[in-house]
């Protein structure tokens, strides 16, 4: 049926290198990633089963072969504009990729062209999910540029206008709207890179000496960030109220990386926060992410940009935002539906974030 029998052993062995593990140059090569147009994951591909196997005649491969390298001569990367127009969050790349998903549905389901209105809904609605589902990947890897997920498509006959969501997406809710126990907060940062960082920070109080414990996995910039706060606690405790809780106790420190896209938040002024709800035994605020950094003299650092950690915020369950105040300005940057789902609280040092944070008048 192969002819050279050799031939699709080495094919085979070819295109095992497709599933394997990618490298981590290129699992995190943003660019590389944004170039695949369609993504299926595997819990959607049923296990092989005897069952699936065929007793009956099939197509000789060398013959399927010829005929798909038939089908090449035809185009039908424009057909999905005879009904229908897409939505304007799909970039240059989105359109060529669900343009060609359609095209190569069209070769395998209707070869001869002739597509029913519905049926051509159907393919379009698979292809905007499956490449939405590439650029999910991406945000998951905290790259704003990639967060405009939100595909649609336009009915050109009735003017409607779709969205097509994919089925995991649920609701990803990881910044909680109940009040976390006493000692919990959720940060947010930005890299260098422009990536985003969203992380809860726990603190476990001990009887103790006032030392600091960091669980496994802190390490870099964040390490950094958690002394120098907690340098600025040794120095300020006195003026924050706090003098002889702490010094009868250690402090059991550990982040949780909530986006599992390994971006360092720059946490000092949250880590404050979180000791200081954690010896007044005292929640913060529901649903807040705490932005900011702090030097160990008590130095507000705020963060380079403010658009990107508080829609990521916004999208991932947050309804208040603690803020540095050299920050304001950049509020008026954010979009429309975060300034009207995100309450700014603004703060100016450290005592007053903690205060604004646990709602302490």
């Amino acid at each position: 049926m192969f002819g050279n029998t050799n031939q699709p052993v080495e094919v085979m062995v070819r295109s095992s290198h497709l599933f394997a593990p990618m490298p981590d140059v290129i699992r995190e090569d943003t660019a590389f990633l944004d170039r695949i147009h369609f993504y299926i994951p595997g819990w959607e591909i049923p296990k092989m089963q005897m069952a699936m196997f065929t007793r009956g005649y099939g197509f000789v491969v060398d013959y399927l072969a010829e005929a798909l390298r038939e089908m090449r001569r035809r185009n039908y990367t424009e057909i999905i504009d005879r009904d229908f127009a897409l939505g304007s969050q799909l970039k240059s790349r989105d359109v060529k990729a669900v343009r060609k998903t359609v095209a190569g549905l069209m070769k395998l389901l209707h070869p001869h062209g002739e597509v029913a209105k519905e049926e051509l809904r159907e393919m379009l609605e698979l292809a905007m999910e499956g490449r939405r589902r590439v650029k999910e990947q991406l945000k998951k890897l905290g790259s704003f540029e990639f967060f405009q997920t939100s595909f649609s498509y336009i009915d050109k006959e009735t003017g409607e206008e779709r969205y097509v969501g994919v089925p995991e997406e649920g609701g990803r809710n990881v910044i909680a709207s109940d009040p976390l126990e006493p000692g919990s907060v959720y940060a947010a940062s930005v890299d260098d890179q422009g990536k985003v960082g969203l992380c809860r920070i726990e603190v476990g109080c001990a009887t103790g000496t006032g030392k600091l414990k960091l669980a496994g996995g802190i390490e870099g910039t964040m390490k950094e960030s958690i002394h120098r706060a907690f340098g600025y606690l040794q120095g300020a405790k006195v003026k924050l109220g706090i003098a002889r809780d702490f010094e009868t106790t250690d402090f059991h420190v550990e982040a949780i990386d909530l986006l599992q896209n390994r971006v360092a938040c720059e946490c000092g002024v949250a880590l404050i926060v979180a000791i200081i709800s954690a010896i007044k035994r005292i929640s913060v605020q529901p649903a807040l992410v705490i932005l900011g950094d702090i030097s160990i003299q008590g130095n507000l650092k705020g963060v380079r940009t403010l658009v990107e950690p508080c829609q990521l915020a916004m999208e991932n369950g947050a309804r208040r935002a603690l803020i540095p105040i050299e920050n304001r300005r950049q509020f008026l940057e954010v979009s429309g539906d975060v300034a009207e789902k995100l309450d700014p609280i603004f703060y100016g040092d450290a005592p007053v974030a903690a205060n604004k944070a646990l709602a302490i008048t």
